[in-house]
C-alpha cells in the first residue's frame, strides 16, 4: 500500500494577502504534509508573483538584502518601505514592489479613492535603487492601490506632467484628462541614457484601455464611483495618446493603449514604458529569468505531487495567478496539483479545466474574514494534513480492491 502513497511532494504557493506571505504559507503546508507523512520528502518553494513579498523572497532566494527607504505613500503620507538588492548571479539587480510604496494596504479604508492616489513612492524606490548602484531593476506589479497611470512614478524620476497652460498636474487618475504634455528633459539620468533597463513583472491580461481597461475592471475594487470609472477610462484613453507622442524616442512604438500589461498595477505598466521598460508575464520575468534562485521546472519533474495555493480560487485564479501558472508547468511533466485557499469562490470549479486536479477551503466552519487572516498560519497546517490524509485513504481503498475479496 505505501507505494502507491505521493513520497515527494512540492509545495508552490502564492502568499496569503494581509496574512501570510508565500515562505510562510509554504513553511505551514510542509508542517501540515509530514503531520500526515512524516517520511515524505517535502520541498517549499515559495513563488513570487510580484506583489506583496516579491522583494523579500528573492533576497532570500538569491541571498540578496533588503534595503529600507522612506518614500511617500498613496494618500501622500510618509512609509517605511523597501527594495530588494539581490545577490548570486543576479547581483546589481534591484526588485521593486509596486506594493511596498503603493499598495492597496496602505490607502486607508476611508481614503480609498483611486482618482486621488499616487505611484510616486515607487518611483521613488526605482530612482533609490539605480543611485545605489542597480543596472537592472525588476519591478512587480501587483496589489496595488492606484490608477494614476504611473503619473506619480514619472515624476518621481525627474519628468514633469504639465496641463495646456505649463502648469504641473498632481498624480492621481481624476486629473489624467488634464494631461496636455509629458516633459522628459529632466528625467533621471541613467534612464535618459538607457543604461539601467528596467523590467516589469506584471499580469499581461492587463491592458489600459477599452472594455478591459484598467479603470472598468479595477477601478470599482479600488473605490471608484460609477462617474469615476467613465471619466478615468477616458483619461486613460488621452494619456495613452500623450505616451505615444512624448515617451522616450526607443519607446514610441509601443501601444500604450492595449499592449498586454499597459493596465498593470493602475496603469503603472504604461507610464514605466514610455521610459524604456520592459514589460514581461510575471512568472516569465521572474521564474523563467533565474531571479527566483530555483529552477521551479526541475523539480516539477522530481514530483510526485504538487500542493500550490493561495487566498482566493475564483474566475480570476486562471487569469496568471499562482495555481494556474503552477498547473501548467506540472502539467508539463504529468504531476497531479492540489490546491488550497482561504475561499473559494464563483468560478472555482473552472481551474479543474487548467490542470488543477482538486481544490480545497482551508477554513472547516463559518467563520469572519479577519479570524481567518489572523490564524492563517493554524488553518493551513491542519487543512494540508486533511488533505494528505484524504490521499492516503485514498490510496488505501485502492490497494484494498486489489486484494481478494469474500462475497458478502
Amino acid at each position: 500500500m505505501a507505494h502507491a502513497l505521493p513520497q515527494r511532494i512540492l509545495v508552490a504557493p502564492s502568499g496569503f494577502k494581509e496574512s501570510l506571505d508565500a515562505a510562510a504559507v509554504a513553511a505551514a503546508i510542509g508542517a501540515g504534509v509530514r503531520r500526515a507523512l512524516p517520511g515524505a520528502a517535502v520541498k517549499a518553494v515559495p513563488i513570487a508573483d510580484g506583489g506583496e513579498g516579491t522583494a523579500e523572497t528573492l533576497a532570500c532566494a538569491t541571498g540578496g538584502q533588503l534595503v529600507p527607504v522612506t518614500v511617500t505613500g498613496p494618500v501622500g503620507q510618509q512609509v517605511q518601505s523597501h527594495y530588494a538588492m539581490l545577490g548570486g548571479e543576479a547581483e546589481g539587480t534591484a526588485v521593486v514592489e509596486m506594493a511596498a510604496a503603493a499598495g492597496l494596504r496602505l490607502v486607508p479604508r476611508d481614503q480609498r479613492d483611486p482618482g486621488t492616489t499616487t505611484s510616486y513612492g515607487v518611483g521613488e524606490l526605482i530612482a533609490a535603487a539605480i543611485d545605489a548602484g542597480a543596472s537592472k531593476i525588476l519591478v512587480g506589479c501587483g496589489d496595488s492601490g492606484t490608477s494614476d497611470g504611473g503619473m506619480g512614478a514619472l515624476q518621481a524620476l525627474g519628468a514633469r506632467i504639465l496641463d495646456a497652460k505649463g502648469r504641473e498636474v498632481k498624480a492621481g487618475g481624476n486629473y489624467l484628462g488634464r494631461v496636455d504634455r509629458l516633459d522628459l528633459s529632466g528625467l533621471h539620468p541613467a534612464l535618459a541614457a538607457g543604461t539601467v533597463q528596467i523590467t516589469m513583472a506584471l499580469n499581461q491580461h492587463n491592458v489600459l484601455t477599452g472594455p478591459r481597461g484598467v479603470a472598468r475592471v479595477f477601478g470599482p475594487q479600488k473605490g471608484a464611483t460609477e462617474e469615476q470609472v467613465e471619466s478615468m477610462s477616458a483619461g486613460f484613453e488621452r494619456w495613452a495618446s500623450i505616451l505615444r507622442r512624448d515617451a522616450l524616442e526607443s519607446a514610441r512604438s509601443t501601444d500604450f493603449a492595449l499592449a498586454p500589461g499597459t493596465g498593470a498595477s493602475g496603469g503603472l505598466g504604461a507610464g514605466l514604458a514610455a521610459v524604456g521598460a520592459v514589460l514581461l508575464p510575471r512568472f516569465e520575468a521572474i521564474l523563467d529569468s533565474g531571479l527566483a534562485g530555483i529552477d521551479l521546472d526541475s523539480m516539477l519533474r522530481g514530483a510526485d505531487l504538487v500542493i500550490t495555493a493561495e487566498g482566493a480560487i475564483d474566475f480570476q485564479t486562471p487569469k496568471g495567478k499562482v495555481p494556474a501558472e503552477v498547473a501548467r508547468r506540472a502539467s508539463l511533466h504529468g504531476v497531479p496539483v492540489v490546491a488550497l485557499a482561504g475561499t473559494l469562490g464563483r468560478g472555482c470549479r473552472d481551474v479543474h479545466d487548467i490542470g488543477i486536479d482538486a481544490i480545497a477551503s482551508i477554513m472547516p466552519i463559518p467563520m469572519t474574514l479577519q479570524e481567518a487572516v489572523d490564524d492563517g498560519e493554524r488553518l493551513l497546517i491542519e487543512a494540508a494534513e486533511r488533505f494528505m490524509r484524504t490521499i492516503i485513504l485514498g490510496a488505501s481503498m485502492a490497494a484494498a480492491r486489489l486484494s481478494p475479496r469474500v462475497a458478502w
